[in-house]
């Protein structure tokens, strides 16, 4: 049986973690999937000679990607909001399913794209794009998928559980850790998105879109970020048996589907309290199973996810 050939757009951190992981472990991907996958083209804007390339199609132009006739799936790894959008659309245009780890893309333009997916039939996934390495996605729909699901609630940013983990831990202030996270890859010269907690946000509007089947509504979720926070506020918390978590927070209520990201008091007991680091978290209940929890690397795209060998970079 011939191969699923894919293009991939954008070869940066998880591009090329993407890149790597399809390439070392293509035999036992074959096995699982009962066809093999080949990167047949990958779109990139400068050279990236720490990749073995050989014998596959470069190009700086995505869009050569989305409409190359030999291609079956684009996964769009670039990012933002503007040229993926156009991207991913002229992908579903040309007939082609469509892996995206963008959770910004899929919060905000979801509806548009998974209605022009189901118009094309075509598959948009996008697992990546919640809680990197963790198959909340998965859980969430088919896993638990007799449930009636009560509440989601996690620590879906990385970057900030590393902010308030190192300011409990060592008594640091959150500018001097932020510029540390900076440097460590973990935030964005502009860190505002993981800070602010527009990032958890995009998260957040994903898990609730698929808990409770509604559109994606960003634009309604309440959104507080970690900035106002001190060292002395980390301190009190601990003394009085709690730990702050900046949480994604959505909850079935009479008056509808409640979506909110804040830092929250927690006892320090409870098992999501003790996510500390880059890691991330979901707890998930639904009226069969009652509470579940989900953990692991918020981004598996260079080694190992057991919290040694992995870059952590964009969780």
């Amino acid at each position: 049986m011939n191969p699923v050939k894919v293009g991939i757009c954008g070869l940066g951190t998880v591009g090329g973690g993407t890149f790597n992981v399809l390439q070392r472990n293509a035999e036992e991907i074959a096995r699982r999937a009962g066809r093999g996958i080949e990167v047949a083209q990958i779109a990139m804007r400068t050279p990236k000679p720490q990749f073995q390339t050989t014998g596959i199609a470069i190009t700086n132009d995505v869009f050569e990607v989305a409409t190359n006739p030999e291609i079956d799936i684009v996964i769009e790894l670039m990012g933002g909001y503007t040229v993926a959008r156009e991207l991913v659309l002229k992908a579903i245009e040309h007939g082609k399913h469509v892996v995206t780890a963008n959770k910004a893309l899929i919060a905000v333009h979801g509806n548009e794209i998974f209605a022009k997916a189901r118009e094309k039939g075509v598959i948009v996934a996008f697992e990546a794009a919640v809680a990197g390495g963790i198959p909340v996605i998965k859980a969430i729909r088919e896993g638990l998928s007799a449930n009636r699901i009560n509440w989601v609630a996690g620590i879906i940013n990385g970057t900030g559980n590393f902010i308030l983990t190192e300011m409990r831990e060592k008594g640091r202030t959150f500018e001097d850790v932020l510029v540390e996270a900076q440097a460590l890859g973990y935030a964005e010269a502009d860190p505002t998105f993981d800070v602010e907690g527009i990032d958890a946000a995009h998260k957040l509007t994903i898990l609730a879109s698929i808990a409770f089947g509604i559109p994606l509504q960003f634009d309604k979720a309440y959104t507080e970020g970690i900035t106002k926070l001190t060292t002395a506020d980390v301190n009190y918390a601990e003394a009085l048996g709690y730990r702050i978590k900046h949480l994604g927070v959505a909850r079935r209520t009479d008056a509808g589907i409640e979506l909110r990201v804040h830092p929250t008091l927690i006892p320090a007991d409870r098992l999501i309290a003790n996510v500390n680091g880059v890691f991330n978290a979901v707890m998930v209940n639904g009226d069969a199973v009652g509470s579940t929890l989900y953990y692991g690397a918020g981004a598996v795209v260079q080694g190992r996810a057991d919290g040694v060998a992995v870059d952590h970079h964009r969780v």
